[in-house]
C-alpha cells in the first residue's frame, strides 16, 4: 500500500536520471540520496500546498488569501541585483574589517541602476 503522498514511480525515475545526468555519484557519497530525498520533499510540500489551497477555495477563502498562502510558503529567491548588493556589503565590511576600505559607491550605483528581474 502506498501513502497517498507517494510520488509516482516516473516522476522518481526522472529525478534518478536528472541526478544521474550531473555525475554526483562518488563525488560525495552522500549526495545522489540528498538530491533525490531534497526532490521528494519538495514534491511532498508542493501536493501538501495545493491540497490546503484548494480547501481554502473549497470552504470560501478569496483568491488573493490563497495567493497570500503560496506566496508564503513558496517565496521566490533573490534576484541576481539584489544577491550581488548583499556580496558588494559583505566584501565593503570585509575590506573595512581588515583595514582595506575603497569607495565601492560607483559599483553600488551601478549595480541599482539594472533592472530588478
Amino acid at each position: 500500500m502506498t501513502h497517498p503522498i507517494t510520488p509516482p514511480p516516473e516522476l522518481v525515475q526522472e529525478w534518478v536520471a536528472a541526478t544521474e545526468s550531473n555525475d554526483c555519484i562518488g563525488a560525495f557519497p552522500t549526495n545522489f540520496e540528498q538530491r533525490i530525498c531534497t526532490a521528494a520533499a519538495q514534491w511532498g510540500a508542493d501536493q501538501e500546498l495545493e491540497a490546503c489551497c484548494e480547501w481554502m477555495f473549497s470552504v470560501g477563502h478569496p483568491p488573493p488569501a490563497i495567493s497570500i498562502l503560496r506566496a508564503a510558503r513558496r517565496p521566490q529567491p533573490p534576484s541576481l541585483k539584489k544577491e550581488a548588493l548583499l556580496q558588494l556589503d559583505t566584501l565593503n565590511a570585509d575590506l573595512a574589517m581588515h583595514g582595506m576600505g575603497c569607495d565601492l559607491s560607483q559599483i553600488r550605483r551601478a549595480i541599482e541602476e539594472l533592472p530588478d528581474d
